[in-house]
């Protein structure tokens, strides 16, 4: 187990929950307990929030099983046991729209798993690597790092300490990931696809590639090292295909400099402390609670945190779907001023099964819907001059803005 651990994530740790549960206590005091008030709100709140994302999980996401994906499956339950996990959380498998991540959540005591479609197709090549993604999100379940957060709250805003704890994490569950593969290259080659991208990194020089580091040095790269709760990319393959390494030295300015700004988190560590994290809760509750009475609050918060998951991309994804559907419009348009009717399937229009099993069909009015993350595309046909099919599209709801403007009536 200490070999899975990052040293300092230890000390940093240690430091931030005894400096954060005497914050937590000085506040209660100062405030006679009125600040049990604002965190209730807060954590229903949360549960509005958290319940959202996991209800569109679990209705979008592959859930992996015996029956599902049973291969990768495979994988994760190794992993799981391989890092003492004796009850595997939940895992799933997700589209990601080009991105090539991973990430753990939990809610109301269930931890859950979630790796993006894109890695494990990037990783294609490399099963082991899969493994690695694996192995970080355990180690966040493991380390009980969505857990521990509550208590460090108040003070993981502070300068340095703060952005130094969270990288300390990330340091910590690659070495979980790493204690997934079964070599230290198959983490390293794992991790340089987020830096090469879904083929290149087949190729990429990994030693070469953390050599970077060395020239990633001075005030501003070190500075901004200081404030991010994630290092350098470079850094962390290195550590991976050379455990023990030393890196450099920083710049002592650069710490000088970030002492002076506060860390505000990847997920949110706090903004300029406890007391503007307790007033930012309180006006969401303000507005929440009479929102919530008019019956919209719920449905409207989820809706915004639908469209930040979906990356902004609806657009590209919308536009792709689009594309890939024309010879599938083609072929309905031949097929209908060849016989003046509706073909009963994709098939009798001569659209091959590939091409038929990304739509649904609808051979009452001919049209066809696109699946996606962001909302359904449908697309209809209409009579154009001289018999001719003109293919129009629309969408449902706040799926409207990612119409590509070529196909939208007019």
């Amino acid at each position: 187990m200490k070999e899975w651990v990052y040293p300092r994530e230890r000390t940093l740790g240690a430091i931030t929950l005894v400096l954060g549960l005497l914050a937590w206590l000085l506040i209660l005091l100062l405030t006679l307990g009125t600040v049990l008030i604002y965190l209730l709100v807060g954590f229903i709140f949360y549960l509005f929030a958290q319940s959202a994302l996991i209800a569109w999980l679990r209705g979008t996401a592959v859930r992996l099983s015996d029956e599902q994906f049973p291969e990768l499956y495979l994988q994760y339950l190794q992993c799981c046991k391989k890092l003492e996990l004796v009850d595997p959380p939940e895992a799933y498998l997700l589209q990601g729209d080009g991105l090539m991540n991973a990430f753990a959540t939990r809610f109301l005591g269930r931890n859950f798993v979630i790796v993006l479609s894109d890695t494990v197709d990037a990783m294609r090549a490399l099963p082991d690597g899969i493994n690695f993604y694996f192995g970080h999100e355990l180690g966040h379940i493991k380390q009980g790092h969505l857990t521990g957060h509550f208590w460090r709250m108040p003070v993981l805003w502070l300068p340095l300490v703060g952005a130094a704890y969270a990288r300390a994490k990330e340091y910590t569950c690659d070495l979980h990931g790493r204690a997934c593969c079964e070599g230290s290259e198959s983490a390293g080659r794992a991790l340089s696809v987020l830096a090469a991208g879904a083929q290149k990194w087949k190729t990429i020089n990994l030693v070469q590639y953390a050599r970077q580091t060395m020239s990633n040095r001075g005030f501003f790269p070190d500075l901004h090292e200081l404030l991010s709760g994630y290092p350098w990319l470079t850094k962390r393959v290195a550590r991976m295909i050379s455990p023990g390494i030393k890196m450099p030295g920083r710049n002592p300015f650069s710490y000088l400099f970030a002492l002076f700004v506060p860390y505000g988190g990847r997920a949110g560590g706090g903004a300029v402390g406890l007391l503007m994290v307790i007033a930012i809760i309180g006006i969401a509750a303000a507005v929440a609670i009479p929102a919530l009475k008019g019956g919209a609050g719920g449905g409207a918060f989820s809706q915004m945190l639908m469209q930040g998951m979906q990356s902004q991309k609806g657009k590209e994804a919308f536009e792709k779907e689009w594309t890939q559907a024309e010879p599938v419009r083609q072929a309905l348009s031949r097929y209908y001023q060849t016989y003046e009717e509706v073909p009963d399937s994709l098939s009798d229009a001569g659209v091959s099964p590939e091409q038929e099993g990304r739509l649904m069909y609808d051979s009452e009015d001919m049209s066809l819907t696109a699946l996606t993350i962001h909302g359904q595309l449908q697309m209809q046909p209409m009579q154009g001059e001289g018999g001719k099919v003109v293919w129009h599209c629309s969408a449902d709801g706040a799926a409207q803005q990612y119409l590509p403007a070529s196909c939208q009536s007019n």
